[in-house]
């Protein structure tokens, strides 16, 4: 692909070498002549001078070059992100069912499905258009699942879940698995019937090995655009909002509420019932005590979470305790010898 014509489809300027071929994506530190790499941070910029990419995706911003040829975008990251898409589509399935695959009763198939070997999808299930189901999934009773969607191999979900057009699902999650509600009598665990749904919006990716647990009664939903790593757990009854982003290895309790926009780093657990609000912060490794309320906007991080400038205050009164504990062997030091004197 030429330069003049990778600019063109981003709905960008270009400067230099527009006739210049490219053939891949690189890192400004491994890239070759026929590469495109891009400048998203002022480590990078000073990078820039040094790499061999033949093309740079820079801001408008960028000084102009002397002698690089180089795509001028608003966000070079986001554009980057779709020149991979050019260069490495994704696979398309094709279209039918494997002959290992089983398909229950009054299960309604969009066109252009593809289920791969040793799937099953339960009866009463519906399928949207140019869906594909991989290899060793399990779909139960009565799921919808949109069109565009691509479920991994080896994807579980429960009977009576709706996911929306576009999800990915990745290898290994679970949908509507029981949440972990129990109820004590007589010193005995008892279970709480889990009976309610799991609503999926669209264009929701979930990682590898994550878990979206069905509510006891009413609905666990997981809103449009929103992003979970792998291995995250989402409990019973959680409603997760709009284009939330969540990294690897958090856990959110029963009844918890993220509003949309928020930002969730690895690590972090959530108590029962607690509410995170649009745009908040929660950094990594921190943990929110039951019934929390994290403001809209704020960054907290830390356990209990606290706002971030509060948290590096005491992380740095901490760093002080030992030449605390040293004044203080000094100051009893002192006190000793002047009673010694009286």
């Amino acid at each position: 692909m030429r330069v003049r014509e990778l600019a063109e489809w981003l709905g960008a300027t270009f400067e230099g070498d527009g006739e210049k071929e490219l053939s891949g994506v690189a890192t400004l530190e491994t890239a070759a002549e026929s590469d495109v790499a891009f400048v998203g941070s002022r480590k990078a910029a000073a990078q820039a001078a040094a790499s061999a990419a033949g093309c740079l995706i820079v801001s408008p911003e960028w000084p102009s070059p002397s002698s690089r040829t180089v795509i001028r975008a608003p966000e070079p990251r986001t554009a980057f992100a779709r020149a991979m898409s050019r260069f490495y589509p994704t696979v398309e399935l094709p279209p039918g069912i494997h002959p290992t695959a089983v398909v229950g009763p009054d299960v309604e198939l969009g066109a252009l499905v593809h289920i791969g070997p040793h799937a099953v999808v339960g009866d009463g299930s519906k399928i949207g258009v140019a869906s594909g189901i991989g290899a060793g999934c399990f779909i139960g009773k009565r799921v919808t699942i949109g069109e565009g969607c691509i479920l991994h191999p080896n994807v579980t979900v429960y009977d009576n879940v709706d996911i929306g057009r576009g999800t990915i699902l990745h290898s290994g999650c679970v949908i509507g698995a029981d949440g972990f509600g129990y109820v004590m009598e007589r010193d005995r665990w008892h279970k709480f019937p889990q009976v309610g749904r799991v609503e999926i919006g669209d264009f929701v990716e979930i990682g590898a090995n994550s878990c979206v647990d069905r509510a006891a009664l009413g609905v666990t939903s997981i809103g449009e655009g929103t992003k979970l790593d792998n291995m995250v757990h989402v409990a019973h009854n959680c409603r997760i909002g709009r284009h939330v982003a969540v990294a690897a290895q958090t856990g959110f309790s029963g009844g918890v509420v993220v509003e949309d926009y928020a930002l969730i780093g690895g690590q972090v657990g959530v108590g029962d019932k607690a509410r995170i609000e649009s745009r908040a912060v929660l950094g990594s490794g921190c943990g929110v005590l039951t019934s929390k309320i994290i403001r809209s906007g704020e960054t907290v991080w830390g356990t209990p979470a606290r706002p971030l400038k509060q948290h590096l205050e005491q992380l740095a009164n901490l760093a002080r305790l030992p030449e605390f504990r040293r004044e203080m062997t000094e100051l009893k030091r002192r006190l000793a010898e002047l009673e010694r004197r009286v």
